[in-house]
């Protein structure tokens, strides 16, 4: 027997299906689905939820913009240290470019001087020599007069000894007192 109270029904489906669909309260399976759904999401509205899932969201989106600014501010800061490195690194190459050609000059300086030197020591020691063999050549040519006058002193002298005989020797005196009280 059918209790009275109940209100489901059973659909006869047409003649050539295969199989009845039941429903209850004029509702099918697909009814109560879309009903419990509403119901859902009717206490979902009520508790707030959707409000909740919205300020969460927010909150994540501007902890997501703050990361996103604090990666701009650090790229800008990496910007300007590499701008900043760029510019010591040229500085650094400017200097040292100025220190090589310091160097450089430096250099050409010093054996300017040290040819000069060298020139100077070279022409210093040449006159040094050809002051020591005129030197060498004077008392060369001292000796050779002195030698030349002492061979002549004896030769005299010998030539005199060999001449000069007492006679001679006496006029030659008495002449040269004669001469003298002149």
């Amino acid at each position: 027997m059918a209790n009275p109270h109940t209100t489901a029904t059973v659909e006869h489906a047409p003649a050539g299906s295969e199989h009845a669909e039941a429903s209850v309260f004029g509702f099918n399976a697909g009814g109560w689905v879309a009903l419990a759904m509403l119901f859902v999401f009717a206490i979902l509205l009520m508790k707030k939820v959707p409000a909740a899932i919205a300020a969460a969201l927010d909150r994540k989106i501007e902890s997501i913009r703050g990361q996103l600014a604090e990666a701009e501010d650090l790229r800008k800061e990496a910007e300007a240290l590499k701008a900043e490195y760029a510019a010591k690194a040229a500085a650094a190459e400017k200097e040292a470019a100025a220190m090589v050609e310091r160097a450089r000059q430096e250099a050409d300086a010093l054996l300017e001087k040290a040819r000069l030197d060298a020139d100077a020591l070279v022409e210093r020691r040449s006159r040094m020599a050809e002051e020591k063999i005129a030197a060498e050549e004077r008392a060369a040519v001292q000796k050779l007069r002195s030698a030349a006058a002492e061979a002549a002193t004896r030769a005299a002298a010998a030539l005199i000894a060999d001449k000069v005989d007492a006679k001679t020797d006496s006029s030659l005196v008495d002449k040269a007192i004669e001469e003298l009280g002149r």
